[in-house]
């Protein structure tokens, strides 16, 4: 027999639909605003169109880039380097948080170095990387590892050392050891830190990425964004600039479509 819902509670649920709604109208309209107030300054001569671009311009740039085929090339290069940094850099920053959490010792030796380490712009380490790694996309990878890897190994250990002591305590009275409060306890917990390390790290990923594709790389984004403002064509500069926030967008929306399908099943 299915359960009836009250006026009440469909009138609130209807509220939460509109409201919903109108913020995804209203992102959309500021979009829209955005490139139409971009294109009229261009036309109008309130900006210089040589050096900001328009959306018409860019757009005439993205048609001639698709005949040819050449954007599919470096748009291809470059989510091929970001998903193996942010991958390699998520896996290795968990397992190396794992190793620390298991080792207190080893932990309290190498925290200081990882705060530092944080702190230290990563970015200043591509030219010694390119040398290291030669030039070719191993260190735009690297570079982008680099980035994110000690992000999630600092966004994991304090999820992993923060999960309530009285639970790790009762099954240790049990006779379980740390690989099983690992396993059933500890990583559970913090799923939700993993989730955030995700979100940091597509960011972080990018941000290595598009440093090293400016420094070696013949392909990719940061490569369109370097040539084109070496030979002055800042549609393809601009338009490589839009189509990068659109592919972090795309990154960013399968993050949170697994978030969400984590805390379906949690619930």
């Amino acid at each position: 027999m299915k359960s009836k819902i009250s006026t009440e509670h469909q009138s609130f649920l209807k509220s939460i639909k509109r409201k919903k709604l109108m913020v995804t109208l209203t992102q959309i309209l500021i979009l829209i605003s955005f490139f139409a107030l971009w294109e009229m300054a261009a036309r109008l001569g309130w900006v210089e169109a040589f050096i900001f671009s328009s959306p018409t311009r860019m757009w005439a740039m993205l048609v001639n880039m698709v005949e040819s085929g050449e954007i599919f090339r470096h748009i291809g290069a470059t989510t091929w380097s970001v998903f193996l940094g942010f991958m390699i850099g998520t896996l290795m920053g968990t397992a190396i948080a794992v190793i620390l959490w298991a080792n207190d010792f080893t932990r309290r030796v190498l925290n200081p170095y990882l705060v530092v380490f944080n702190a230290l712009p990563k970015t200043a380490l591509a030219p010694i990387i390119i040398v290291w790694m030669g030039n070719n996309s191993r260190a735009v990878i690297v570079t982008a590892l680099l980035i994110s890897v000690v992000v999630t190994i600092l966004n994991m250990l304090t999820g992993f050392i923060g999960v309530e002591e009285d639970k790790i305590k009762l099954a240790q009275s049990f006779g379980a050891k740390k690989p099983a409060i690992l396993q059933k306890i500890v990583f559970p917990a913090s799923v939700p830190d993993l989730i955030n390390a995700l979100k940091i790290n597509i960011g972080l990923s990018f941000v290595g990425v598009i440093v090293g594709e400016f420094l070696v790389a013949n392909q990719g984004l940061g490569f369109l964004i370097i040539y084109g403002s070496q030979i002055f064509r800042m549609d393809m500069v601009m338009l490589s600039i839009m189509i990068l926030c659109v592919m972090a967008a795309v990154f960013y929306g399968v993050i949170a479509f697994i978030e969400k399908r984590f805390e379906n099943w949690m619930d």
